[in-house]
């Protein structure tokens, strides 16, 4: 039987919308760009920004419009106006004030757990935005601990765990990422739940993980996961 002394939940694209919002904005992105660049060549482009960029500005709006900037300099060779880098910086605030979108089931699965389980909210991205994100919810009450990371590795996963005092083996996380939700708490010791979200950022993608999808369980809709909660205690 397995005890769990801490669930933890990932936040975007698992309790919530949010790379829909990403992809929407880069479809306004490339439109804005249309008359310089194919939409595959600036997509291309905007990614290499991105990843050249995490180490400075993070995850996060701020760091993606920073990206598209940069990117929109690069690809016109400096003939960008004024007033379209202003809408690229409107792009960025109507990001902000989009609604928080709770995904099906999410509350009464939240509601359902938090009633047996002690839950952590564990989330990477700019603070300003994920905390926004977290009171609009109105999920905040349900989790015992909330921490917004910068990013979601092996190591920071570790130093959680020895913060809260948990062993890895009691520790169960569920997310959308394999790469950042999953395979880093397996490669711990611990348990983990995948829920595939309809849209995955590259630089989440990880190549082949069929040789380990033993390893952790997979659910195609989050409303599945008391049941399967269950199941793994008195496994």
């Amino acid at each position: 039987m397995i005890m769990f002394d801490m669930i933890g939940l990932d936040a975007d694209d698992t309790l919530w919308h949010n790379e829909t919002i990403f992809s929407l904005t880069q479809d306004k992105f490339k439109r804005l760009l249309s008359p310089y660049h194919s939409a595959e060549w600036i997509d291309q482009r905007l990614f290499a920004t991105e990843m050249r960029n995490l180490e400075y500005f993070g995850y996060g709006i701020k760091g993606f419009t920073l990206s598209m900037i940069e990117t929109a300099i690069e690809l016109t060779e400096g003939r960008i106006q004024g007033s379209e880098i202003q809408m690229i910086i409107d792009f960025a605030r109507e990001m902000r004030r989009t609604p928080v979108q709770l995904l099906e089931h999410v509350q009464e699965v939240v509601t359902t757990l938090a009633q047996h389980y002690p839950l952590m909210l564990i989330t990477k991205g700019d603070l300003l935005d994920q905390e926004s994100k977290i009171a609009q919810s109105g999920l905040a009450d349900y989790f015992r601990h909330i921490e917004i990371m910068s990013a979601k590795t092996e190591p920071t996963y570790a130093a959680l765990l020895a913060k809260y005092g948990i062993p890895s083996e009691r520790f169960l996380m569920i997310g959308n990422s394999l790469k950042s939700d999953i395979l880093p708490v397996v490669a711990l010791g611990g348990h983990a739940v995948h829920i595939p979200y309809h849209i995955t950022w590259s630089h989440e993608v990880i190549a082949d993980t069929a040789s380990r999808s033993q390893e952790y369980a997979t659910l195609e809709h989050i409303g599945l996961l008391p049941a399967l909660v269950e199941q793994m205690q008195h496994r």
